[in-house]
């Protein structure tokens, strides 16, 4: 049975063409649910619908996995049964009739104004390559609203300042689009290529715009630990993520009655109703106008 499972997976991958995070979030949760099924049933055919609500029902109750969580897993388990069925491994598909999970929507959080200036400026008070390279990544972050992914993945070649732009690719399908950079971002940008990563190269190849210690590119493991150090240093007692300053970023322009298309355009989203969520934060939750 899980050999079905890896023959999905590489599926997903090459002919799909899923990005990574989806294949690794893909296996985690299919691989939970053969943890599942593995003292229960002997083959895939075996598997019926009560079964999977079962699955359910324990992931909501004795698991406690968020609603987004949940709905998550299942669309994992309906996209596997759906190839098992479309490879002629399976007859019938036993997720036919389910449907998928609610999402009790959350609306996304934004810090203030305070909050964000004391957090931007923490890396000033050091002129290191590291903490140039961290100011200029905390500002692109809070001017862009680029997605974890998207800020690591950026290369020198990506970045023009001259007409103070950004050419994004997203990792899901490619796409690309060009985000401006707020002019509060461009000196520090500037001094982190002049100044800064030239100090934490290590091979003159590297195309990355951001290195950690060793002269690689920036993990998203490494901005969020980069995020988190400056969130302590400042004394901000809420949980603030790297995608917490993309939520700040948003409302921020929401607030300022910017066009919802403008907004989503900037953001990368494949849907405007994504966006709307962004006309719900209050705006004591976004930076004061300047």
């Amino acid at each position: 049975m899980r050999e079905q499972i890896q023959q999905f997976l590489d599926f997903i991958v090459e002919e799909k063409g899923y990005s990574s995070n989806t294949l690794a979030a893909y296996s985690n949760d299919l691989s939970q649910f053969m943890d599942y099924l593995d003292s229960r049933v002997g083959s895939w055919e075996e598997v019926d619908r009560d079964t999977i609500l079962d699955y359910i029902m324990i992931m909501k109750g004795d698991q406690e996995y968020a609603s987004s969580t949940v709905a998550r897993k299942v669309a994992a388990i309906k996209s596997f049964f759906h190839y098992l069925v479309d490879r002629g491994l399976l007859e019938d598909d036993p997720t036919a009739t389910l449907d998928s999970p609610k999402v009790r929507k959350r609306l996304p959080k934004a810090i203030g104004a305070e909050e964000l200036e004391r957090l931007l400026a923490e890396p000033a008070q050091d002129d290191s390559p590291k903490s140039l390279r961290d100011r200029a990544l905390l500002e692109l972050l809070s001017a862009t609203g680029l997605r974890v992914t998207e800020l690591v993945s950026l290369d020198v070649d990506d970045v023009n300042l001259a007409s103070a732009t950004l050419r994004v690719v997203r990792s899901r399908d490619d796409a690309e689009r060009i985000v401006p950079i707020h002019e509060r971002a461009i000196e520090p940008l500037r001094d982190y290529l002049e100044r800064g990563r030239i100090q934490l190269l290590r091979d003159t190849e590297e195309k990355a715009l951001f290195l950690n210690h060793r002269g690689n590119r920036l993990t998203r493991q490494g901005l969020w630990l980069i995020v988190k150090h400056y969130v302590r240093e400042v004394g901000i007692t809420e949980d603030v993520t790297p995608h917490t300053l993309r939520h700040t970023f948003a409302a921020h322009l929401v607030s300022r009655k910017t066009d919802l298309e403008v907004v989503q355009e900037l953001l990368g989203h494949a849907n405007i109703s994504t966006t709307q969520v962004y006309t719900q934060v209050g705006q004591e939750d976004t930076p004061a106008e300047e």
